[in-house]
């Protein structure tokens, strides 16, 4: 076995791989760029080596500086991650020949498979089902075009070389084809350095299961079961379970012995995932073999009580795999959901800015407990523009589905984040959709349920608001009702700081922000000592008592109306987020300078940023007309290509930026004026 295991990646990853090899005993190195100076996974090793800007070319894309930082401090082995370098033939190749360790297959088992297209041709060799499609070398435009039209539509354009839903398109005309392809093939080339495709039929509801194989260097093959990963958003895994719903014994014996003979073809060895995609029927279709260890490998580990990471490790200094095919058990279900930084309600829009407040609940990290955390990130660290804004996995385990989504549901309950949006709102609709419920899945349920997972904003309700309120008054210093706290009536009223007056009334209003920006009223009345909620004209009786003392944070246990209520609300400056059964509102105080102050430097038709990033290109010039919906430009940031279009009828005034400029969060883009 090793003694200093280099990690050549970040985050959830790197921290995920220090915790198995400090168990193991092992030395660990971290390399960091400029923005992860600070970072989590450089603090959880034992050693740390700075490669780079913050750019991923300019630092983990930098095999050379990896392998340096190697050589510097002494490492034998290098564990590449997911992402990055993982699937990098090169780098592999530059390992063996510098003698240290790649903790993934061989050089050429990655060439086999790192592409897309020869992977798909070596399958149809092997008589491995393929889904319809052009998979050759031709990439001109108009070929691949004609081969779309071919095929028939709705097509699906995908990266040769890529993955994580990058350089990915659903064309459903052919006159849509030319501006999705080179959309692709930039974001394509800017990923992973390599801008071919490979053009397929677009299936309709199809299931994404994927397994997870393994092999070592004295010939031994298996698979550890099978994982569906049918939840995704922009092509991208949402949710991740394992075993697959509805799968029976028959299927999962076949689909694990093609994805074995596929490792076979290749001469495979480590950890590696073979993707299929399932119609309704049950028909399975290859679509590509990922040389490397995936994200959602823990759902893996917690239905089959085996280290994945261990393994790789053992495997790569040359021990036989641990277990044979025979022994391996699956036992109970387990769910995995990724927990990023952004926006569901604007297109999954990713969120920059620091976490103020980051807590998970009572919950294991990187463990096989039945609720766990992996995380690459601690409160206070700052979500970039540089990387995938995933802040964290929570994975959950039970007896059944059932049980295990009745956890998922619970553990996504106790998060508290504060400081930027996240999709936790949306894990939670989706856990308790009735198409999840029943296991009806699909890589186009998100957009199937979309009515459901995304209603309409309502009113808040008065709990709520009640709380927020309640939380303020106490940040002021008031205390609560005694009668909500133990039913008693203090000794001495100069005791207690309750908002007591002379005249026996006093009243306390604050204004809010409802999510439309529109101002709204709560008001908080005492008199004869008693407290009343009122919003609009409606008035209720109010008990309150609170359990902390922190301005920033309060606890609280409320009667509003007769019923009871507890919540806690976080306050970061002017924003309350306010935790109830579960769910987690966001509320703004209304500062009336300061909106007055927006209103006058409000520049109707302009377009800013909606986060920092690079002009990829501009559709339009000054003077244009343009209709609403019209694309004018495309920035790229966190690795993803964002489209901004035109928000109404009218003429571009102004571009401000063109391709390669940097830009930053909320820059002005352009000017749009009504036409004359």
């Amino acid at each position: 076995m090793f003694e200093t295991l280099l990690i050549a990646n970040r985050g959830e990853i790197a921290c995920r791989v220090a915790a198995t090899a400090r168990r193991m005993g092992l030395r660990t190195v971290a390399v960091y760029s400029d923005a992860d100076a600070h970072a989590r996974h450089v603090a959880a090793c034992d050693m740390a080596v700075h490669i780079g800007g913050p750019e991923p070319r300019n630092s983990y894309l930098r095999a050379e500086a990896i392998l340096a930082a190697a050589r510097q401090t002494g490492a034998q082995a290098i564990h590449p991650g997911y992402g990055f370098l993982s699937e990098n033939e090169a780098f592999a190749r530059a390992c063996a020949d510098a003698g240290i360790a790649f903790v993934g297959p061989p050089a050429d088992a990655i060439a086999a498979m790192g592409s897309k297209s020869a992977a798909k041709a070596l399958m149809e060799k092997a008589g491995v089902p393929l889904v319809p499609g052009y998979h050759g070398e031709n990439q001109d435009p108009a070929f691949l075009r004609g081969q779309a039209d071919a095929i028939g539509y709705p097509v699906l354009i995908k990266a040769s070389a890529g993955g994580g839903g990058k350089g990915m398109r659903v064309v459903a005309r052919s006159q849509d084809f030319d501006e999705a392809l080179a959309s692709c093939k930039r974001e394509a080339a800017s990923s992973f350095g390599d801008d071919r495709v490979l053009i397929e039929r677009y299936l309709q509801k199809p299931r994404h299961i994927e397994i997870q194989v393994f092999a070592d260097t004295h010939g031994n093959y298996l698979h550890l079961f099978e994982r569906d990963c049918s939840v995704q958003r922009r092509h991208q895994k949402v949710i991740e379970e394992a075993p697959a719903p509805g799968m029976t014994e028959e299927r999962r014996q076949a689909m694990g012995e093609a994805a074995v003979a596929a490792a076979r073809a290749v001469g495979y060895v480590g950890a590696g995932t073979v993707e299929f995609i399932a119609e309704p029927d049950g028909r399975f279709y290859f679509m590509e073999m990922n040389t490397r260890l995936q994200v959602e490998h823990p759902v893996t580990e917690m239905i089959t009580g085996q280290d994945l990471v261990e393994w790789q490790l053992r495997v790569a200094a040359g021990e036989p795999l641990p277990a044979s095919q025979h022994q391996l058990t699956l036992t109970g279900h387990a769910i995995e959901a990724r927990i990023y930084a952004e926006n569901p309600e604007k297109g999954f829009l990713p969120s920059i800015g620091t976490l103020d407040t980051l807590e998970f609940g009572p919950h294991g990290e990187f463990t096989l407990a039945d609720v766990r955390v992996d995380g690459g990130v601690r409160q206070g660290d700052t979500i970039t523009p540089y990387y995938d804004p995933m802040i964290a996995k929570l994975i959950v385990r039970g007896r059944d589905r059932q049980e295990a989504r009745a956890r998922m549901l619970r553990a996504l309950g106790d998060m508290r984040v504060a400081g930027l949006q996240t999709n936790i709102a949306f894990l939670r609709r989706l856990m308790a959709d009735q198409a999840f419920a029943t296991a009806d899945l699909d890589t186009g349920l998100i957009e199937r349920r979309h009515d459901a997972l995304f209603p309409a904003a309502g009113a808040l309700p008065d709990p709520v608001l009640a709380l927020a309120a309640t939380a303020l008054l106490q940040a002021q210093g008031y205390a609560g009702t005694a009668t909500a706290a133990s039913g008693a009536l203090p000794s001495d009223p100069w005791d207690v700081s309750d908002g007591w007056r002379v005249a026996g009334r006093h009243e306390r209003s604050f204004e809010f922000l409802d999510q439309d920006g529109a101002p709204f009223t709560i008001r908080l009345l005492r008199d004869e000592g008693a407290w009343t909620y009122g919003r609009n004209e409606t008035m209720q009786t109010l008990e309150w008592i609170g359990e902390s003392t922190d301005p920033s944070r309060a606890r609280l246990r409320l009667r509003l109306d007769g019923r009871d209520h507890t919540g806690e609300v976080l306050r970061r400056g002017e924003v309350l987020t306010i935790y109830l059964g579960g769910e987690a509102h966001v509320l703004r105080l209304h500062d009336a300078v300061a909106h007055a102050q927006d209103e006058a430097g409000d520049h109707g038709g302009s377009l800013t940023a909606p986060m920092p990033g690079k002009i990829i290109s501009v559709a339009v010039r000054q003077g244009d007309s343009v209709k609403s919906g019209d694309a004018l430009l495309v920035m790229e940031a966190m690795k993803m290509e964002h489209t901004i279009h035109a928000p109404k009828d009218g003429v571009v005034e102004e571009v401000f930026y063109q391709p390669g400029d940097q830009v930053v969060d909320g820059a002005q883009l352009i000017a749009i004026k009504d036409a004359p």
